[in-house]
């Protein structure tokens, strides 16, 4: 396993972290110990989690994937691990979560408390804001539309006042960003340097072959102010697999159980993952090794988050890790991404 630490801190963090908003949905309590025990057994020692998983968020199993880790972690060496989870920020979709969703201090301290609850542990190593607050573009939005009416009111100070309390505390060591834009990134960094409060470590955004978004302004915020990507959705809701190639949707994939989660399975895409596919036949590895060896080698990356509902996809998936681009093969990459640049924001 390779190591990176997390920006200005001492922790040091597999740089293939375990995904796991499978478990308590399409993975059952015993399928997520086994993949947590096979990961830390191949160096892996970064788990990231949320509040709302399991996905697709469901009153029902809502917090099931905290307990699962949680009933796993108690038996753990704690101190060995770096645990991830997250609050959800405002969404009509989540809103059985609880009836305020705003990150309010109350707020914040309730959602804590109870992830802690659920993981079994005193303490979090990274919490994080799951998306912005305000109006803007995430999860694949396009064409952000300004509200000069919208209801929420710039409350950075207030939200990272509340976060540095809770680092005093030993209750979280940092905090991050996840769904987050360059401006947002620059107002939590401004504020907390301008107020002398604990500063954004990690920021935790979709990035893969299809979805390259991050590297037209964020990579250059995230290279500047020492902040390190915690990439999700690297193999891109499994396309990148190439398990959805030529019409393909193999029975109990997320695709075909559910079809909502559509970001990737455009035309567009279907094209890039293609001529990506080809040029793994071609290197003699698998698309996803290749997919992920890409985003592990970027500069600007700390953590790549992988995500499986099979050992067998959980192995290849951390193998990836042995996988070295040339730069030749990272230019032929550069050139097929030209062809669409952007298919699936």
């Amino acid at each position: 396993m390779i190591y990176n630490n997390i920006p200005n801190t001492t922790i040091k963090v597999s740089k293939i972290c375990l995904g796991t908003m499978t478990f308590g949905e399409q993975n059952s309590e015993q399928e997520g110990h086994e993949q947590l025990n096979y990961a830390v057994e191949q160096g892996v020692n970064f788990i990231d989690t949320a509040e709302a998983y399991s996905v697709p968020g469901r009153k029902e199993t809502q917090g099931s994937t905290e307990k699962i880790i949680g009933t796993w972690l108690k038996k753990q060496q704690r101190e060995k691990l770096v645990l991830a989870t997250k609050i959800a920020g405002p969404s009509d979709y989540f809103s059985y979560i609880r009836e305020h969703m705003e990150f309010s201090k109350p707020i914040i301290l309730e959602a804590l408390n109870n992830s802690l609850k659920r993981l079994q542990t005193d303490y979090v190593d990274v919490y994080q804001l799951h998306w912005p607050e305000r109006n803007t573009n995430f999860f694949g939005k396009r064409n952000y539309k300004h509200n000069p009416n919208e209801a929420w009111e710039d409350n950075f100070k207030e939200v990272i006042e509340t976060l540095d309390e809770l680092v005093k505390e030993g209750k979280i060591r940092h905090y991050g960003v996840s769904n987050e834009t360059s401006w947002g990134l620059m107002r939590q960094l401004s504020e907390s340097n301008n107020n002398n409060l604990t500063r954004c470590k990690t920021i935790q955004n979709p990035y893969s072959l299809l979805n390259r978004l991050f590297e037209v302004n964020l990579a250059e915020v995230a290279m500047r102010e020492k902040v390190g990507l915690l990439a999700y959705s690297p193999l891109a809701f499994g396309t990148l697999s190439g398990k959805y190639l030529n019409g393909q949707l193999p029975e109990n994939s997320r695709i075909k159980l559910f079809p909502q989660y559509s970001r990737y399975s455009n035309n567009q895409a279907q094209f890039l993952t293609q001529k990506y596919q080809a040029l793994a036949q071609e290197l003699g590895i698998s698309l996803t090794q290749l997919s992920l060896a890409f985003v592990n080698q970027r500069e600007f990356l700390t953590s790549n988050i992988i995500g499986a509902t099979t050992m067998q996809q959980l192995k290849e998936n951390i193998s990836s890790i042995h996988v070295e681009l040339s730069e030749e093969i990272l230019e032929k990459i550069d050139q097929i991404q030209e062809l669409q640049p952007n298919p699936a924001p």
